[in-house]
């Protein structure tokens, strides 16, 4: 198996790219906004195929790239099921499985840190990805973000803890230039969590401490929300040679089962019978009623138009940023791209 540790220096992030050398699939962990052109780069030097993008958490102290990367690699994302990120596109739970090529990674929960706090294992045992859950000689704070001293003691104990004495510890960061631990030795010198240490004394030492809050937690936490991107980055907007403001068919077709924005259709309603369909769930106002029919729709709010090559939708677009929509954007290249460039099903 391919494996690299990257490191992001602002942070003090690990992000890890694992990948089947067969297969070329790759997967990457906790990748930071700031660092997506260099992980993009390497994953194009390797000839992989990003088909994964984890989270070991919500994190608190850098803005994640994996929306930034989904929409480049067209790679999932994956967070836990806990952590309340309605962005991604697979939320797991304990026993989940995520496979690359020949390999998986096996989902251990280990909550304490946040409640969205997860643990990646290889299926053969020799890996584990902890996140902040468990750092080399310490652990994730516990004084914010559902923070709990005592869940993290028994996520680290039970299962972190349970995993053989040779499994190879890679945090999600590090503060002193250390790259790698194993069970056996966090078991023996971890001053927090090691053997020595009661319950009651890493609850008393976690309460203790008296930490600084992370300078980025207010940008952070809501962006990561969103799988990197700000509140009031709702999509990734690209500018047309004219002007309009377009969003990729590929986004809508990764984003549209769970969206946060209307998705209208501009058309004839006989249109949306042809053989190019229609996008399930679509609302239909075509084009000569979008400007009577906006009048009652909530400025605020994000809206995606959709026709059948992105000229109507544009134009509707325009119009709706006249009117005062602060959040609108064409689907670009319309229905024949949506049918054309990918294989869709229509489900």
């Amino acid at each position: 198996m391919l494996f690299r540790q990257l490191f992001d220096p602002e942070s003090s992030t690990y992000t890890y790219l694992l990948a089947d050398e067969e297969t070329k699939e790759a997967v990457l962990i906790d990748p930071v906004r700031e660092q997506a052109d260099r992980d993009l780069l390497l994953i194009q030097e390797l000839g992989l195929k990003l088909v994964y993008i984890l989270e070991t958490h919500v994190h608190a102290d850098h803005v994640t790239g994996a929306g930034q990367l989904r929409d480049h690699t067209h790679a999932r994302t994956v967070v836990s099921a806990k952590a309340g990120a309605a962005c991604a596109d697979l939320k797991v739970h304990e026993g989940d499985t995520v496979a690359f090529g020949r390999h998986r990674l096996d989902v251990l929960e280990t909550p304490g840190h946040t409640d969205g706090c997860q643990t990646y294992v290889t299926d053969d045992r020799r890996m584990a990805f902890t996140g902040d859950a468990l750092l080399i000689r310490g652990c994730g704070r516990t004084d914010f973000q559902q923070g709990d001293a005592r869940k993290l003691f028994h996520s680290v104990r039970n299962k972190i803890f349970a995993l053989p004495d040779d499994t190879l510890i890679y945090p999600g960061h590090d503060y002193k230039g250390r790259v790698v631990s194993t069970v056996a030795e966090e078991k023996k010198f971890n001053p927090r969590l090691g053997d020595g240490r009661t319950e009651e004394e890493f609850v008393e030492l976690m309460a203790s401490l008296k930490l600084a809050t992370p300078k980025k937690i207010h940008e952070a936490v809501p962006a990561n929300m969103l799988c990197g991107r700000s509140p009031s980055e709702w999509a990734p907007i690209e500018q047309s040679p004219s002007g309009v403001r377009e969003v990729s068919p590929e986004w809508v077709e990764q984003t549209y089962r769970t969206a946060a924005y209307q998705l209208i259709d501009v058309r004839e309603p006989h249109e949306l019978l042809s053989e190019l369909g229609a996008i399930p769930g679509v609302t239909n106002h075509p084009l000569a009623q979008v400007l009577d029919k906006a009048s009652d729709w909530d400025k605020t709010a994000p809206i995606v138009l959709v026709c059948r090559s992105g000229g109507r939708s544009g134009t509707a677009a325009i119009d709706l940023e006249k009117m005062g929509f602060a959040k609108v954007a064409s689907m670009r290249g319309g229905m024949l791209a949506w049918r054309g460039d990918r294989i869709f099903s229509g489900k």
